[in-house]
Parts: structure tokens; sequence; C-alpha cells
């Protein structure tokens, strides 16, 4: 689509190469390949699993408690990896085949997973914040995203475990057995190192220890430190194959942003943030309405396209338009 409106308005291409090598050349993207590698560590790690045990320990006891645990696995995995697909990977890899096997409907299972994932696009330290800040143009805080992201993110999960405790009681789900305090003090000490991640991260960026950006080589140092050293479910033969994958991984999302950076450059020639600016606004200057009518946009593309193309694709036109009626940009960011 860059290249289409660079030739639509007689754009010479180099321009748009040369935005899209300033799009990627960012101090703050750092963060991004830092914590999927972070996210990528803990999960083969065995963090995960601990995670879910602990997890286990706290509301494994109650009529539909995997359900529980697996909400709650999530939110704590979101909170150290900041990735919904890393979420996804690790505690559903765990999660859905314990459920199939105490009783639970496999779909049911998937759909909670997937769910209950979605709060690592909110929680800290969540990658869509990092490039949602550069999509709209590196000006807005990437610790103000993080910390307006906690409230959200946690209301999300305490309405999933709200609708499946009601489920657990419609269908009868199978309830968990409480643990012997020797060995729920043992899970929840292997399950703290990991839990510290997010001490580390929140902790450092409130205290002006280090800036978010920072945070992610931190959680890194952190996460090799635990599944290296304290766990040891780690190898150094399988860091290569780890590295390998979260370039892969990464060199996607860097492309995303540089093409964006360039289609976002091209939509201000062509003025079309202020075009539609001055078409919603003359509909309606409520902002609640339009709010609401760009959150029906989001659902229906949110069904074809990916959240992080949809963030780089549409950040610069209806940041304009919503910032023009008086809205927060932190508040759209959480949108």
């Amino acid at each position: 689509s860059a290249l289409i409106g660079a030739v639509w308005i007689d754009l010479p291409i180099d321009a748009v190469m040369i935005q899209i090598a300033s799009g990627v050349n960012k101090f703050s993207l750092l963060a991004i390949p830092f914590f999927v590698l972070a996210g990528a560590i803990m999960a083969e790690g065995g963090m995960s699993r601990r995670l879910v045990a602990f997890a286990g320990v706290l509301v494994g006891f109650v009529r539909g408690g995997l359900s529980l645990v697996n909400i709650l696995a999530s939110t704590f995995f979101g909170a150290i990896s900041g990735s919904s697909v890393a979420d996804t990977a690790s505690i559903g890899s765990v999660m859905i085949p314990e459920m199939a096997r105490k009783g639970y409907p496999r779909d049911f299972a998937t759909a909670l997973t997937v769910s209950g994932s979605i709060q690592a696009t909110l929680i800290p330290p969540s990658h869509n914040a990092v490039i949602y800040s550069m999509a709209a143009g590196g000006s807005i805080s990437i610790a103000a995203l993080f910390m307006a992201g906690v409230l959200p993110g946690l209301l999300l999960g305490g309405t999933l475990a709200a609708y499946c405790l009601l489920i657990a009681k419609k269908r009868n789900f199978p309830k968990g057995e409480a643990m012997p305090m020797r060995q729920a003090l043992k899970i929840a000490g292997e399950a703290m190192w990991g839990l510290m991640t997010m001490v580390i991260i929140l902790g450092g960026i409130l205290s002006g220890v280090f800036t978010a950006t920072e945070s992610a080589s931190i959680a890194v140092l952190w996460a090799f430190f635990v599944t290296m050293f304290i766990y040891r479910d780690y190898k150094w033969r399988d860091l290569p194959k780890l590295m390998h994958r979260t370039v892969k991984t990464v060199s996607i999302v860097m492309i995303l942003i540089g093409f964006a950076a360039a289609f976002g450059y091209i939509m201000t020639l062509m003025q079309i943030p202020t075009k539609i600016t001055a078409a919603l606004t003359n509909f309606t200057s409520d902002k609640v309405v339009i709010l609401l009518c760009i959150n029906v946009l989001l659902l229906i593309l949110g069904t074809l396209m990916d959240m992080a193309a949809l963030l780089l694709i549409l950040t610069p036109i209806l940041l304009p338009v919503v910032t023009a009626v008086g809205v927060d940009p932190v508040h759209f960011g959480m949108i």
C-alpha cells in the first residue's frame, strides 16, 4: 500500500526507502526483540509450567478451577512476556491437554486460552504499546502506556474469571482438590523467581532506575539467569535455535513497522488524516460517538488483520481524529 501510494502521488521510490529505514531506526524499538527473546527464554525454560502450577495452588481447588488456573497463568505470563502469541503457545501447550483430560470441552479450553492471552496485549510489558508509540511517531511515552494497561488487563482477566465460574456451575465442571501446604510452598517458591520479572520491570520503570526500553534487556538477563542457573531446564546448546526463532519473529515485525512508517508519511502527504478528521467532526463532535465508531471499525478489521498491522496502519490515520476531539493519546492507545 505504501508503494502504491507513492506511485499514485509521484513520490520517488528512494523517498519511500528512506522512510522505511528511518521508521525502524529508533532506540525504543529495541524493546521488541528483547521482550520477544525474554518471552521465548521463559517459555522454553520451564517458567510457564511453574506459573501454571502456582496458579493451580491459588485457585485450582474451586469448581471449574482449571479454567481459572488458565486465566491466572495467562495473567502471570502476559505480565512477563508481553506477547499474546507467546502466552497462547506457552500456556496453551500445558493447559489445553490438561483441561481436556479432566473433562473440559476442548473447544472451551482452546477459546479460553486464546481469550486469556489477550491480557498480554494490555498488561505491561506489552509489545503492542511499543508498536503504538512508534506508529504515533514516538511522541507517546511507552512507560505511560505500560501503566495505563494494568487496570484494563486485570479487568479483562477478572471478567473472564467471573464468566468461567458461571459456566463451571452451569455445566458442573470438576472441582479441584486443595494442595498440601508443603507442596504448595515448594511450588510458590519456584514460581516466585518468574514472578520477580514483573517486579523488576515495573519497579524499575516506576522508580526511574531504567527506561521502558532498557527494561526489556533487563528482562532478558533475568530470564536467562533464572532458566539457566535456577531452574536449569535450559541448556547452552539450545540458545542458537532460540535466537534463530526470535530473529524470524522480530524481522516480520520490523518489516511491518518500516513499511507502516512509509505508509503514514504518504498518508500525511495526501492529507488523509486531515480529511478524515474533518469528515468525522462534521458528522459529530461527540468524542464518545467517535470512539464507538472507531471501536466498530476495529472490531470489523480485527477479524481480517493482525493487531500489529492494524496498529501500524490505523494509528497515523485515526490518532489526529481523536486528539482533535479531546481524547488522550494514551487512552486511545488502550482502545
